[in-house]
């Protein structure tokens, strides 16, 4: 077959292929459709707030914060504004308002969290939207970015990026090399309180294409510092941003993990994904020294490895979650992120556990891969406020 035919005809299926899945988006969606939030019950306000459910109980008796609405069966619901206020007038009533409001304070850095792998599978673009929205959710102002072309983190937030970004609106518009966009115009709210996001889109595959070309004229700033910057000019209105990076190692990983002041990295437990975690970092390293001898200063606050999809019963799992903990000791996180069919149904539609709720599926399942979920984000969250001076 010529080469010229085969160029044709792959042009002629992209084609009718995006048509198509814009048509299904457009016949199954309205066009004004969006997300929202599920209501909390007072067990998972009280988690998120830092209180003991009693406790949470004796304040709305004593009237020390507002009010919350009650549902059919009288139990008290909660939603992510109402979390807000409570957490606002919990703050104002205490001497340390930093047990309520836990992000930034005074001259403490913004944190730039890039969650980054070489494979696909491992479980990246899950860990960043539930630590994102974990974050979110405990009072923490989110920022997430989505640098991967396939753009899954911003369907998962309700964006449908074949229509919504067609012509122009995603992360690439603040990076691109003609004309770029300022960040704030690139950020769009979702329907989580405190979570920010800079979509992603097929139009970021244009930067790998446009930046060989962009280095050979000294286009500048350089392609590794255009995430960066972008970023530092809306640092004032987040205490935490989530880089999803594509899961290989290209210009848009490598400019997320410049912008970054901390590394995640999720490695499945088996010979296979750790095999290639190898050529991963073997690749990274030696990427990340040609930047620094360019003259730029990289110091991360933190690096972890988190265990991503793992099976505690599995044995040869373990013997490699073994293997990882031996060679890399403490920046393989001590949680990990557990494989379960809860959170494996909740991603059919799209969706977490923090928006399906208990009551739609098996109780335990859910039980235990909420229980995996917080212990990681709790972690984390120590290792962010180590990196703010606070331990």
């Amino acid at each position: 077959m010529a080469i010229e035919r085969v160029f044709a005809e792959l042009q002629t299926d992209a084609a009718t292929l995006h048509q198509s899945i814009r048509q299904h988006l457009e016949r199954n969606f309205a066009p004004d459709a969006r997300k929202f939030l599920r209501t909390f019950s007072s067990a998972e306000a009280a988690e998120f707030l830092g209180l003991a459910p009693g406790h949470l109980r004796k304040l709305h008796a004593e009237e020390k914060i507002p009010e919350a609405p009650t549902d059919e069966k009288g139990r008290k619901v909660y939603s992510a504004d109402d979390l807000g206020e409570i957490r606002l007038a919990l703050a104002r009533a205490t001497r340390d308002p930093s047990l309520y409001l836990r992000g930034r304070v005074g001259q403490d850095p913004l944190q730039i969290i890039s969650c980054v792998s070489f494979k696909g599978g491992s479980a990246k673009t899950t860990s960043a939207a539930y630590l994102s929205q974990w974050f979110a959710l405990h009072g923490y102002r989110v920022l997430v970015v989505d640098m991967d072309p396939q753009a899954s983190l911003s369907s998962m937030t309700g964006l449908r990026p074949e229509i919504d970004f067609s012509h122009k609106g995603t992360i690439y518009d603040a990076i691109r090399y003609d004309n770029p966009l300022p960040m704030s115009e690139v950020i769009r709210k979702t329907y989580f309180h405190g979570l920010d996001i800079a979509a992603g889109g097929l139009i970021l595959s244009e930067y790998e294409t446009e930046t060989p070309y962009a280095l050979r004229r000294g286009a500048e700033p350089p392609f590794y510092l255009r995430l960066r910057e972008a970023l530092l000019s809306v640092e004032a209105n987040y205490d935490l941003v989530f880089i999803d990076c594509p899961p290989q190692l290209g210009f848009l990983t490598l400019s997320s993990l410049v912008a970054s002041s901390s590394i995640i990295i999720p490695v499945v437990p088996n010979f296979i994904d750790v095999a290639s975690l190898a050529q991963f970092l073997t690749m990274t390293s030696s990427l990340l020294d040609t930047i620094r001898d360019a003259g730029l200063s990289l110091d991360y606050d933190f690096l972890r490895y988190l265990v991503s999809r793992f099976e505690p019963s599995d044995g040869p799992q373990a013997q490699v979650a073994g293997l990882l903990r031996a060679n890399f000791g403490k920046r393989v996180m001590t949680e990990t992120f557990l494989k379960s069919t809860a959170v494996s149904d909740a991603g059919l539609t799209h969706q977490t556990l923090f928006e399906v709720g208990r009551g739609s599926m098996n109780r335990n399942t859910y039980d235990r891969a909420m229980e995996s979920i917080n212990a990681v984000a709790r972690e984390l969250e120590q290792d962010i406020h180590k990196a703010w001076g606070r331990f």
